[in-house]
């Protein structure tokens, strides 16, 4: 296994949460119509400290401590963007956010604190999106098993050779494909200053897909190209149409292609988008609309009446897999204890760069969006589960 120092940010060790497991462990077996879910766009609830069995001044402590970490990995102007990754194929904003974030208790919002409703790229935190379209994409047929061969589904030529044609979607997932090539200007092997910035890598010899673990933006947009010639319409139409319309999401949203990833289908242009704001573009996205994203993770795929991704992908996509880190399906787990200190091994999140954190507390019913934050995801985890009370 290897991770590159970008990534190693986002691994901490677990020592096990030692406060009471909270009654909302208990609600999974609640129905959705016991829950509360937002309304659209700013029609969100709030709900003081005390009416969701948290300590007002705890709380308040840990949205003060939050406030004081600004990243300093991703300057505000995205100046540094080409040092640390490379040189872009997609374009970036002039400017971004401070930190900012939220704290949902029940889906109420017990805590904001700064631009939360700034649509900014989110870096990493893509690929679990992208995972939630291959959990979309199994139950409607579009594919039938993740543990198919890509090559049964895509004719392109790009699985053809010895070393691709085993690769199964959920090698993808796993970030084991060990897939070989080049896709838009990038080669899998991230070799070279001017192309990959401070994440350029030696060389190595490949191994069989399924045993070796890399961190790889390039297999990672291969996935997506390939999710888009099955679903034959743009990807972030389909996560406009199955999920962010579904839950109320802002329309200020974009998942902004690179300038040389478009391809045609069916006759017509569309763009193939990334895993990520590696090398610019990506999903652009305010804490607010990330933060609807992962409470449709914590109630199981379901927004009030209807079961918009199926609770058992969010199982198999939060189950941690054979080979590397305490990964799933392009979501970081909690299971080997030793991702977050302070949290349950149940826990869950989508991370990318700058820092950009979804977290999701499935035991004390809790979702935490941090971003811009310098890197310390459980220092605010610890302070926020001292709050819980009930």
């Amino acid at each position: 296994m290897r991770l590159t120092p970008y990534y190693l940010f986002v691994l901490f060790a677990f020592l096990g949460c030692a406060k009471t497991p909270s009654k909302t462990a208990q609600q999974t077996t609640q129905t959705s119509n016991s829950f509360y879910f937002p309304a659209a766009d700013d029609a969100w609830q709030r709900k003081e400290a005390a009416q969701v069995g948290m300590d007002a001044a705890l709380l308040e402590q840990a949205v003060a401590f939050a406030k004081q970490q600004e990243t300093t990995q991703m300057k505000p102007d995205f100046s540094t963007q080409k040092e640390i990754f490379g040189e872009p194929l997609g374009p970036l904003p002039t400017t971004r956010a401070a930190t900012n974030g939220l704290i949902l208790r029940h889906g109420y919002i017990v805590a904001e604190w700064g631009d939360t409703k700034a649509a900014d790229p989110t870096y990493s935190v893509a690929k679990s999106v992208l995972s939630t379209i291959v959990g979309l994409s199994v139950e409607k047929g579009i594919i039938k098993d993740v543990r198919d061969p890509v090559a049964n589904y895509i004719k392109d030529g790009s699985y053809a050779s010895a070393q691709n044609q085993p690769i199964t979607w959920e090698h993808h997932l796993r970030q084991t494909s060990e897939w070989a090539g080049e896709l838009w200007g990038k080669n899998v092997n991230f070799l070279g200053r001017e192309a990959f910035g401070q994440g350029e890598r030696k060389p190595r010899a490949l191994q069989p897909p399924g045993t070796y673990y890399e961190y790889n933006d390039v297999r990672i947009n291969r996935m997506a190209l390939s999710l888009l010639q099955l679903w034959r319409k743009p990807l972030p139409e389909v996560f406009r149409d199955e999920i962010m319309n579904p839950i109320g999401a802002s329309k200020t949203w974009q998942w902004v292609p690179y300038r040389n990833s478009t391809v045609e289908i069916d006759g017509k242009a569309m763009p193939s988008v990334s895993g990520g704001t590696r090398w610019g573009g990506g999903l652009w996205i305010s804490a607010r609309d990330e933060a609807r994203f992962g409470y449709l993770m914590l109630r199981q795929g379901r927004w009030g009446a209807k079961q918009l991704v199926p609770a058992s992908w969010i199982k198999q996509a939060t189950t941690r897999g054979p080979v590397g880190p305490d990964y799933g399906y392009l979501w970081w787990l909690n299971t080997e204890q030793k991702a977050w200190p302070s949290a349950p091994a149940t826990s869950y999140a989508a991370l990318g760069a700058g820092s950009n954190t979804i977290w999701i507390d499935p035991e004390h019913d809790i979702v935490i969006v941090w971003r811009w934050h310098d890197g310390k995801p459980d220092e605010l985890i610890k302070r926020v589960l001292a709050a819980v009370r009930e």
